[in-house]
């Protein structure tokens, strides 16, 4: 049965704003110019695309990225500015590199400014003051993991952020963050077309959750995955050298597993994965500690990868909300260790757990070469957008081609794992575990189900 993307095509509104016609002729002298009819396609199948066509219906599809015969902007006058927001993520120096090579480079830009600490530096009450950004600042800056231009997380106001870009002549605002940050993008957006000005904002898809919708792919993702799997390694190591030795990995991933199921895939070893779209009961028959004694029982040993945001509702009093809005979550990686070595030790059962949490580890490292590449097209495409005049726009990638996705229509639901899709089975093949930990059910994976991107459940899309 072929499976709906992620919105009915009569629901989603994919025209991109502009700020105005474009009349300058752009510099660019190789490649291909791309128009803004040159549109991919948001729902791929065949049979539906047939159905459509057949009864003279319209075909929703995004704009193409990708530099524009005529600019909006002059590139001798324009200034532009880059800001990178929330939580580290791999990538954030390629990405600030890629834009600022492509506005001088290609398109002759003179001016781009570096907003210090995220959203913080477009407030003056923070003392930071935009900084210039040469080849000299940007030299080698992809070598290294986090920000050269530093972050910060909380909002600011949208007033005082637009008062700061007009008092500095900023034309466009390149920023670089998740959810959070993109929802701070259309605020500033907002503030800008209440007072009529031309100031472009163009936003590029961070986080390594990967749960940023209508995009198949963030920035950061793949690194974080590689360095996940060193914590996987170690667990199992750790837990194989014991009888009875129990290995318990936390990972990233707040409302989204992608980060733990990606790298207990990766790794091979993992014998349970827990992530927050499929609930799960500690106790009870057919509860986690029940199959983990059984696993024990069975070869000695076990490794659990538990995504930080999962088991949730095994907390009982609400903890409160972060700078940036998102609420605070238990600890699930001690509870389980509480857990486990209580239930145990009750039974007699001599053990050893060993618990790694590598969850600022693996978002501070630099990015793996897969992703280097993908941030480079990110930031060069991002460049063009806002050159072009294109704003509340975001870089997306879709069916393997990078398109111009509205950010409102990007933040409007969260990106998850579908537990009947091909990610989540791959996972339970691959670990042996069953398709439901909870009492009530058995034998059917519980959760919300999520339908992805292009056409394909979101877990086929990463």
């Amino acid at each position: 049965m072929s499976v709906q993307p992620p919105f009915a095509q009569e629901n989603i509104d994919t025209r991109i704003e502009s700020l105005g016609a474009c009349t300058i002729d752009s510099p660019l002298t190789h490649g291909r110019f791309v128009s803004d009819d040159d549109r991919i396609a948001y729902d791929l199948d065949a049979r539906r695309i047939e159905n459509r066509v057949r009864a003279e219906e319209p075909l929703a599809g995004f704009e193409e990225a990708g530099p524009r015969q005529k600019l909006f902007f002059d590139p001798q006058n324009v200034k532009a500015a880059i800001v990178t927001c929330g939580g580290l993520c791999p990538g954030l120096n390629d990405v600030i590199r890629s834009v600022h090579n492509t506005l001088t480079r290609g398109y002759g830009v003179r001016v781009v400014k570096g907003v210090q600490f995220g959203f913080e530096g477009l407030n003056p009450k923070s003392g930071l003051p935009l900084i210039d950004l040469g080849s000299r600042e940007v030299r080698g800056i992809h070598e290294d993991g986090g920000t050269s231009l530093g972050s910060s997380r909380g909002p600011q106001s949208p007033e005082v952020m637009v008062d700061t870009l007009h008092r500095e002549d900023i034309r466009i605002l390149f920023a670089v963050g998740g959810d959070g940050t993109l929802r701070g993008a259309v605020s500033i957006r907002d503030e800008i077309r209440r007072r009529g000005l031309r100031i472009a904002v163009v936003g590029i898809p961070k986080t390594i959750d990967n749960d940023i919708s209508m995009v198949a792919r963030t920035f950061g993702f793949d690194s974080a995955v590689s360095a996940a799997q060193q914590s996987l390694k170690a667990a199992h190591v750790e837990a194989m050298s014991f009888r009875n030795g129990v290995g318990i990995v936390k990972l990233m991933g707040r409302y989204s597993g992608f980060v733990a199921a990606n790298a207990a895939l990766a790794c091979a070893d993992a014998n349970f994965v827990l992530v927050p779209e499929v609930p799960f009961d500690l106790d009870g028959s057919n509860g986690l500690v029940a199959h983990l004694e059984a696993r024990l029982r069975r070869d000695d040993h076990a490794l659990v990868v538990v995504a930080e945001g999962a088991g949730q509702e095994l907390f009982e009093d609400p903890i409160g909300t972060d700078r940036s809005g998102n609420r605070k979550l238990g600890d699930i990686g001690t509870l389980l260790r509480a857990r486990f070595h209580e239930i145990l030790a009750e039974r007699g059962v001599d053990h050893t757990i060993k618990y790694i949490d590598p969850s600022y580890m693996i978002r501070s490292v630099p990015a793996v070469s897969n992703d280097s590449i993908f941030c480079s097209f990110l930031g060069q495409h991002a460049a063009h957008a806002g050159m072009a005049g294109k704003t509340g726009v975001l870089i997306g990638s879709w069916s393997n081609l990078f398109v111009h996705v509205p950010i409102e229509l990007a933040i409007q639901r969260r990106k998850r794992i579908d537990p009947t899709g091909i990610l989540w089975t791959s996972v339970l093949e691959a670990t042996g575990q069953p398709s439901s930990m909870r009492n009530e059910v058995k034998g059917t994976a519980v959760g919300e189900t999520a339908v992805g991107e292009e056409g394909r459940p979101l877990s086929e899309v990463r």
